[in-house]
């Protein structure tokens, strides 16, 4: 079971250390903050917040890096790994990957002016990744409202926490891709205007959202642990990698 104080007495640095490291990476480049949130939801999604996204391909399986939904995109490999540095340093071989992952996502949201919530810790890190996992799992964006709405259901996620999740969009930038005529570095907003909001079951929600920001938030933080809460790797299947991008 997963506890906002499993590290309390292993690990009493850990919070100061993600947190000063995210405020580095942020103050560089402000996009990082929504990379790395996009980084944790694109874990999660793929066989539980474990950290197999962060796995490098090796000899005996193809990892999530390259798959349809992650291949140059995935942003924030090196922020994670530059966390892990500082805090083995402080507590050799205690907090995963997994649980770093998740308290840099929080941190990230709060500098970037969004609401913090208590991170439950206690994951451990996948022995491996699957390119396949992540293609069926992961959202396209070519999906529909419905088509979302039943892959969230299948995380435990219901159609409330995916358009509060999806408000994450109105953070961060995207990198235009295949131009007409140059300019694959351009970038630009996310969310000029959603899918979610379309004469569709959502919009009245959107709506509250816009005109509170306070709904927002709290409906925000309750999806965000929830989403933290899918299928958490605990126990002996699992490992503290000492390396975020290869099993010990």
């Amino acid at each position: 079971q997963l506890s906002t104080r499993f590290y309390d007495r292993t690990c009493p640095k850990l919070r100061g250390i993600v947190r000063s490291v995210m405020a580095q990476a942020v103050f560089r480049d402000r996009r990082m903050g929504a990379s790395i949130l996009r980084l944790f939801f694109h874990d999660c999604f793929v066989n539980g917040c474990d950290a197999s996204v962060l796995l490098d391909d090796t000899r005996t399986f193809t990892g999530e890096k390259n798959s349809n939904g992650n291949q140059n995109s995935l942003r924030g490999f090196e922020v994670i790994d530059a966390i892990k540095a500082r805090v083995e340093a402080a507590c050799n071989a205690t907090v995963s990957c997994a649980d770093i992952l998740a308290l840099a996502a929080r941190d990230g949201v709060v500098l970037l002016g969004g609401p913090t919530w208590l991170v439950p810790l206690g994951r451990r890190d996948a022995r491996t990744a699957s390119i396949f996992a992540a293609n069926a799992n992961l959202p396209l964006a070519s999906s529909s409202l419905s088509d979302l709405i039943s892959l969230f259901a299948r995380k435990g996620l219901d159609a409330r926490d995916l358009t509060a999740l999806s408000g994450a969009h109105t953070v961060g930038q995207a990198r235009c891709t295949c131009p007409a005529f140059g300019g694959d570095g351009n970038l630009a907003p996310l969310d000029l205007q959603t899918p979610l909001f379309n004469g569709g079951s959502q919009d009245s929600l959107v709506r509250l959202y816009s005109s509170s920001t306070s709904a927002f938030f709290n409906d925000f933080v309750v999806a965000m642990v929830k989403m933290g809460n899918i299928s958490p790797l605990t126990g002996w299947p699992g490992e503290i990698r000492l390396n975020c991008r290869k099993v010990n």
